[in-house]
C-alpha cells in the first residue's frame, strides 16, 4: 500500500498520524451515531448552529475569519468579532490560524507550483486530503507573515491550539447538548463528530473541486474555477476564479445574485460597526478581466472557422479574361471581386435566373439593394466564393462604407 501511495505522490516521506486520527475517528463516531443514536430535534438544531459557527471562523467555506480577515486582510474586525471568529475557526479543527494563513498565502503566491502546499496539478486526492495526511519533501513557498507574527491574539491561539481544539472542537459541542438537553451522546455524535466531518469535507472541496470544476471568467492561466456546485458544497466559496484574481476583495461572488453568505455576513457586520474598511477591487478592472477572457474565447472561435482567401492572395484578372471565363462557369463581379457562384445557382433564394442571367456582369448595385439588399450571412457566404480581383477595380460611391464594414467581417477582422 505504501508503495502505491509513493508512486502516486513521489515526494511523500511519511504520514501525519495525528491528522489521520482526526480524519478517521471523527467520521467513525458520526457513523456510529447515525446508526445507533436517535437524533433529537434540539440537538439537531444546535448541531446546525454550531456548524455555521465553525464555518464562519475557519478557512475556505464560509471563511470570514481565517481566510478573508487574517489571510487576505480584506477587511478590519473589532476585537469582539475577532474573538468570535477565532473561536469558530478553532472549533473547525483545521490548524491554528497562524499556521493556516501562512500556508494559504503561500498557496496564492505560488499557485499550481511545487511551492503551493495544495498544488492542484497533483490531482484531486492530493488537494482534497492528501496534503494534510502525507508528509512531503516539498515545502510551502515563502510569503510575508510579519503581520501574523506580530498579532498577539493569533500567536496566543497558535501556542495553545491543541488544548483549544479539544475544548471548542469536541468538548463544547458535546457538553452544551448534554447540559441543556441531557443528550450527551447525541452531542458527541452529531454536534461534535458529524458537524466536524461535514465542515472538514466542505472546506476541503475548495482546494479540490474549486480547482477542477467550472469556468474561468476572469483568467484561465491557473486552475481556480467558478461553479455554482462548488458554492453550494462550500457555503458560498465556489467562485474561486474571482477570488484568485482579486484575493483582497472581501467578496467571493462579484454578482449580487451569486451565492456567497460570507459576503453578506461581512457586510452585515459592517452595518453594525463590527467590521470596517471592506475592500473591493475596482469594478472597472474586474470588467477588464471579464472582457479579456471573452475576447480570448472569441479569438478561439475565430481561429476555428474557415475564412475566404486573403485578398492579397487572389489573382488580378482583366475584364477580357473575366468575360471569357464567364462563358464556361457562372462568374459575378461584385464590388471589384470576381465570384464563382456555380455551386450556388440551385440554392439561391431568389432563384437561379438572377445568377445565370448575370454571369459575366457587374452586379454590385443589384447585390447592394438595386434588386435586394443582402444580409450579413449573404456577404459572408459570397466572400467564400471569391476567385479573383478585377484589374482596375470598380467605384462604389453609394455603398462603399457598408461594404468596407462587411468586408472586414467576412475577413474575420475584429
Amino acid at each position: 500500500m505504501w508503495s502505491a501511495l509513493t508512486q502516486k505522490f513521489p515526494t511523500t516521506t511519511g504520514i501525519r498520524w495525528f491528522n489521520v486520527a482526526v480524519l478517521v475517528f471523527t467520521p467513525l463516531i458520526a457513523l456510529v451515531g447515525l446508526w445507533k443514536v436517535k437524533l433529537r430535534r434540539d440537538t439537531g438544531w444546535f448541531a446546525i448552529v454550531y456548524y455555521v459557527f465553525s464555518m464562519l471562523g475557519e478557512k475556505h467555506s464560509n471563511e470570514i475569519g481565517y481566510h478573508r480577515l487574517w489571510s487576505h486582510r480584506s477587511y478590519n474586525a473589532s476585537l469582539a468579532l475577532q474573538l468570535f471568529l477565532l473561536a469558530g475557526g478553532t472549533s473547525a479543527v483545521q490548524g491554528s490560524c497562524y499556521w493556516w494563513a501562512r500556508a494559504h498565502r503561500a498557496h496564492h503566491r505560488h499557485t499550481d507550483t511545487d511551492l503551493d502546499p495544495y498544488n492542484a496539478n497533483r490531482g484531486l486526492l492530493w488537494t482534497h486530503i492528501g496534503w494534510m495526511i502525507f508528509k512531503s519533501a516539498l515545502r510551502s513557498g515563502p510569503s510575508d507573515t510579519t503581520d501574523l507574527r506580530k498579532d498577539p491574539l493569533l500567536q496566543w491561539q497558535h501556542n495553545y491550539y491543541f488544548p483549544l481544539l479539544v475544548i471548542f472542537g469536541y468538548l463544547l459541542p458535546t457538553a452544551i447538548p448534554g447540559l441543556l438537553f441531557d443528550d450527551w451522546l447525541g452531542g458527541l455524535c452529531f454536534s461534535g463528530a458529524l458537524r466536524l466531518t461535514i465542515a472538514h469535507h466542505s472546506t476541503f472541496c475548495i482546494n479540490s473541486i474549486a480547482h477542477w470544476l467550472g469556468s474561468s471568467p476572469y483568467d484561465d492561466a491557473l486552475t481556480p474555477r467558478d461553479h455554482l456546485l462548488s458554492a453550494l458544497l462550500t457555503m458560498g466559496e465556489g467562485y474561486h476564479n474571482f477570488h484568485h484574481q482579486f484575493p483582497m476583495d472581501y467578496r467571493n461572488a462579484f454578482l449580487w445574485y451569486q451565492y456567497d453568505p460570507t459576503k453578506w455576513f461581512i457586510a452585515l457586520c459592517g452595518r453594525f460597526g463590527l467590521a470596517s474598511d471592506l475592500r473591493i477591487f475596482p469594478s472597472n478592472e474586474i470588467s477588464k478581466g471579464q472582457l479579456a477572457m471573452k475576447l480570448k474565447e472569441l479569438k478561439q472561435m475565430q481561429d476555428s472557422l474557415q475564412w475566404p482567401t486573403p485578398v492579397e492572395n487572389l489573382p488580378v484578372v482583366t475584364w477580357e479574361t473575366f468575360q471569357e471565363e464567364a462563358k464556361s462557369r457562372s462568374l459575378l463581379l461584385i464590388a471589384g471581386f470576381i465570384h464563382d457562384v456555380s455551386s450556388f445557382i440551385d440554392h439561391h433564394p431568389g432563384g437561379k435566373h438572377n445568377i445565370m442571367g448575370n454571369s459575366g456582369k457587374d452586379t454590385t448595385a443589384s447585390f447592394f439593394g438595386g434588386v435586394y439588399s443582402h444580409s450579413r450571412a449573404a456577404h459572408n457566404l459570397l466572400s467564400m466564393m471569391r476567385v479573383g480581383i478585377l484589374d482596375g477595380g470598380v467605384e462604389m460611391p453609394a455603398y462603399s462604407a457598408r461594404y468596407a464594414q462587411e468586408l472586414r467581417v467576412s475577413e474575420g477582422q475584429t
